[in-house]
């Protein structure tokens, strides 16, 4: 089997989008662009990668591996770029990192006394926002980076300068009371009597239980409203609902009475980069820095409370 590992990045597309359409509008091609790349590797692989129903375009089990497998060489590649965008380049001068909580404290912070001691004369400044700051203090330049999270299916219209790297796919899981699901899968959370809790629309996770509760047929009433991550977690030790949370932010937090599910299907928590194009011969400080936290989040790619 030879796969031509161009064509990947279409079926990825339509795995993040949804659709053939939604695949090609985030890619700026026509919709048969898309479907004939799918369709020759179909060929390359001799297997089916994508199924449509009445609600869009699913992936099989085969598409969904090789879609994963699209991703790791987006990776790899972003990884690369940065890589080599910041060779040479003085890693000096004052950088302002923008981010959010769960980053800094599992990737970010712990990685700064590591950069100071390699490059005393890099100062990064971080500071903790909600993604709609972040990208606010990005635009006006009062970040110099801005690490944001989005959902698995969230396509990005990007400032005008504004480059994105992937840093992770960090994967959801369920967090549950003990005993609250008869079966850690989607069936076990359908038919589950304890309440979805509530949570803040600015978070990624708002978005994707919205999608998981649209895909179970389940309506819009939630209980309780959360913004922080240890307040869910309190909620749900103590009987009151369910959430999802990325597998990264529970690393560490998970408290008694609580159990954490891996269930397929629930997608993931896509985390990025941005920062302006640099324009000078030279890498700026800020694409350097994104080298450095590229390297940082691949370190932790394989993080999971599960394991």
């Amino acid at each position: 089997m030879e796969i031509d590992p161009r064509r990947l990045r279409f079926l990825v597309a339509v795995a993040r989008s949804g659709g053939i359409l939604a695949a090609a509008e985030q890619l700026g091609v026509s919709p048969s662009a898309v479907s004939q790349q799918v369709a020759r590797l179909e060929r390359e692989t001799g297997q089916a990668l994508i199924r449509r129903t009445v609600r869009g375009t699913v992936l099989t089990p085969a598409g969904a591996t090789l879609a994963e497998a699209g991703e790791e060489v987006e990776r790899t590649l972003n990884l690369a770029a940065v890589r080599l965008d910041a060779a040479g380049a003085s890693l000096s001068g004052t950088v302002r990192v923008g981010a959010f909580e769960s980053f800094l404290r599992t990737i970010l912070v712990p990685a700064l006394p590591r950069w100071r001691l390699q490059h005393p004369d890099l100062d990064v400044i971080v500071a903790e926002a909600e993604r709609d700051v972040l990208m606010r203090r990005l635009r006006t330049g009062h970040l110099d980076v801005a690490v944001i999270e989005t959902d698995t299916d969230e396509t990005a219209r990007l400032p005008a300068s504004v480059v994105e790297h992937h840093l992770l796919d960090d994967p959801w899981r369920v967090v549950a009371p003990v005993g609250a699901l008869e079966s850690a899968d989607l069936e076990g959370l359908r038919g589950s009597s304890v309440p979805w809790l509530g949570v803040a629309d600015s978070e990624a996770s708002a978005r994707a239980i919205a999608r998981v509760r649209r895909g179970l047929g389940l309506g819009g009433v939630v209980k309780h409203a959360y913004f922080g991550l240890q307040t869910a977690l309190a909620l749900v030790a103590a009987g009151e609902g369910v959430a999802l949370a990325p597998a990264l932010a529970l690393q560490g937090l998970t408290p008694p009475g609580v159990v954490v599910l891996e269930i397929e299907g629930l997608g993931v928590r896509r985390i990025v980069a941005r920062h302006h194009e640099s324009r000078g011969p030279t890498p700026g400080p800020a694409v350097t820095v994104t080298s450095l936290v590229s390297q940082e989040a691949a370190a932790h790619g394989g993080a999971d409370p599960l394991g």
